[in-house]
């Protein structure tokens, strides 16, 4: 069973940058597609990000509107880690980030960030964007 393990949260003033991590075990991530999500306390989880399989015939990379230019998600295949640099942040942008990996490797992006076939969820890091 793969477990993820997200890292790279902390304590960041507006305008400045955090890059998480989303490193796996257990089983390798190389044929899955990934997705960042975040949540705040009292709000819906939120699709932010997703990579597709570097080996798929159809690699993408999905952001959502609002971090579209300031985010960039990329994959280490060989550490088995996905990233997420996040670049201009925005008081907005508070929020506890997950990474999530989907059952099946047939899932592709646009089915996790719509909340598809999602089955191993990190534990969290908690991002905060103060004045």
């Amino acid at each position: 069973q793969v477990q993820l393990v997200e890292s790279g949260g902390g304590l960041v003033q507006p305008g400045g940058s955090l890059r998480l991590s989303c490193a796996a075990s257990g089983a390798t991530l190389d044929y899955y597609s990934i997705g960042w999500f975040r949540q705040v306390p009292g709000k819906e989880r939120e699709g932010v990000s997703c990579i597709s399989s570097l080996s798929s015939s159809d690699f993408e990379t999905i952001y959502t509107d609002s971090v579209k230019g300031r985010f960039t998600i990329s994959r280490d295949n060989a550490k088995n880690t996905v990233y997420l640099q996040m670049n201009s942040l925005k008081p907005e942008d508070t929020a506890v980030y997950y990474c999530a990996a989907p059952s099946t490797p047939v899932a592709g992006c646009h089915d996790l960030l719509g909340f598809r076939y999602l089955e191993v969820w990190g534990q969290g890091t908690l991002v905060t964007v103060f004045s």
